[in-house]
């Protein structure tokens, strides 16, 4: 069994002792004696039954063995690094004590809606009044119909109101002049078989519909009813058209296709081809697909300036691809979107125990056009710290199916990750330790064996033309700046 060498608190600088002051067998490295990867070799392990050994001691035994360490790495499979840090000792239950993390709040949310509140916006109404066909598509449906009904009754009623003036001021609605009485008195009324408001309400909704059954009908007795009654057929037309837009806005809203874009639930963080890459899944579950699809990632969180500023929600964008392409993407199956942590990343200095602590968010956006509708959509989803599992990677879910002779995919495993050796630093110290190891056994430095501290350094940096210098060789005189060239 493997000795593990955690890692304290305080970060040493490059180069600095890493001192054991309470003579105990555990070292503050991101090294570990052991290792069960065969890329990462181990050496001199330790008996864990054996007593306590000396810090000078022990620090003794590894320059002997020189710069050959292998980095940790943690296995992880009861689950994710904030189920706990596995330790050889089994008395420490977390990575460090009082470790509780507070939840940020989302500036995205999973199912991609932005946690954005307004407030204190001038003119707000008059604002969205201006806009009312934008207004109108995005509101909820109950709003919308109601604001229908609403236009459709109160046209009716306002137009029932103008019929009903007119009745009245050209005399249709005295007794001698109804209906029944028109024949008698040889009456010509502006509009036929109008008995009160309740006709004219009837007339209007008949008029502004083309519906025509026939019974009310206007006269060439009044030319106002004429030009009401063709300004009331335009009305409709407009209403209905307006209407109509909104309905189909609504329904085909380039939104509602996100909600067969699927995102997963966490992203990992494991190593691909020697890196330590941050991972997360994107798929489509319809048939059709997204033509020109295209993936972004921005990471949110504090930074502080030269300045002394404090961005709360500073952006910074991460680049990522698939499969070794761009973020564009022949999206015919879920894919693995893999951001390498290198020199360029923004994670490249954070190990699993920064971690636990640090505090952002990653909103990643997809981009397309939908083949069916040709409308471009978008689709965003979010992974806080807490949802970042170092040490997994995805299970496959594309397999070919010899039966129906195509590619299935398993979206039941669409979240499913497995858990991996993955080493416990950081990217920089793993490309440091590649870096060492890799190097000639002549350059590299041995290990300090003194009683206080104990380091391990890479070596020194060689420049061209550099002169080695006895101590005990005298100075050369002074000489005076030569004159001949100038």
């Amino acid at each position: 069994m493997a000795k593990t060498i955690h890692r304290q608190d305080n970060i040493q600088e490059e180069g600095t002792p890493m001192v054991n002051n309470n003579n105990s067998k555990w070292i503050s490295s991101r090294f570990r004696i052991g290792s069960s990867t065969p890329d990462l070799p181990a050496f001199g392990e330790i008996n864990p039954n054996a007593p306590d050994e000396n810090p000078f001691e022990f620090g003794q035994r590894l320059a002997k063995v020189g710069t050959e360490a292998s980095l940790a790495k943690a296995s992880t499979c009861d689950g994710s690094l904030y189920n706990g840090i596995q330790r050889t000792d089994e008395s420490r239950k977390s990575f460090r004590p009082n470790a509780i993390r507070k939840m940020r709040r989302r500036a995205v949310f999973k199912n991609g809606d932005c946690n954005i509140l307004q407030s204190r916006i001038s003119k707000r109404r008059l604002r969205y009044l201006q806009d009312i066909f934008t207004t109108l598509v995005d509101s909820q449906w109950r709003w919308t119909l109601t604001i229908f009904a609403i236009g459709f009754v109160g046209s009716w009623l306002l137009f029932a109101l103008i019929w009903w003036l007119i009745a009245f001021t050209h005399g249709d609605l005295e007794d001698a002049h109804l209906p029944n009485s028109q024949a008698d008195s040889e009456w010509t009324p502006c509009v036929l078989n109008i008995h009160g408001f309740t006709s004219c309400f009837l007339f209007s909704i008949e008029t502004q519909h083309t519906i025509g059954y026939g019974v009310r009908t206007t006269t060439e007795e009044c030319p106002e009813a004429v030009f009401i009654m063709c300004l009331q057929s335009i009305a409709g037309m407009i209403i209905q058209a307006f209407m109509v837009g909104i309905v189909f806005a609504k329904m085909t809203r380039p939104k509602l296709r996100t909600q067969t874009l699927q995102f997963s639930k966490n992203s990992v963080i494991c190593q691909r081809d020697g890196q330590l890459c941050l991972m997360f899944r994107v798929g489509d579950m319809r048939k059709s697909h997204i033509i020109g699809a295209s993936i972004r990632a921005q990471l949110i969180r504090s930074k502080k300036t030269k300045e002394g500023e404090i961005l709360n929600n500073f952006q910074t964008e991460l680049s990522v691809n698939a499969d070794g392409c761009d973020g564009n993407l022949f999206f015919i199956w879920p894919m693995t979107i893999v951001h390498k942590i290198d020199v360029q990343s923004p994670f490249y200095q954070l190990s699993a125990g920064d971690l636990l602590q640090e505090r952002f968010e990653i909103v990643v956006i997809l981009e397309g056009t939908i083949e069916s509708t040709g409308q471009t959509t978008q689709a965003r989803s979010s992974y806080l710290a807490s949802e970042v599992l170092w040490g997994h990677r995805f299970e496959p879910v594309v397999s070919y199916n010899k039966d129906r002779q195509g590619y299935e995919v398993n979206y039941s495993k669409f979240d499913n990750t497995l858990s991996v050796d993955t080493p416990l630093c950081s990217g920089s110290d793993l490309a440091e330790f590649y870096r060492t190891r890799d190097m000639p056994e002549s350059d590299k430095q041995p290990v300090s064996t003194d009683q206080q501290s104990f380091i391990l350094k890479s070596p020194p940096k060689l420049m061209n033309q550099m002169r080695i210098v006895d101590v005990e060789e005298e100075p050369n005189e002074t000489k005076p700046f030569p004159t001949d060239y100038l």
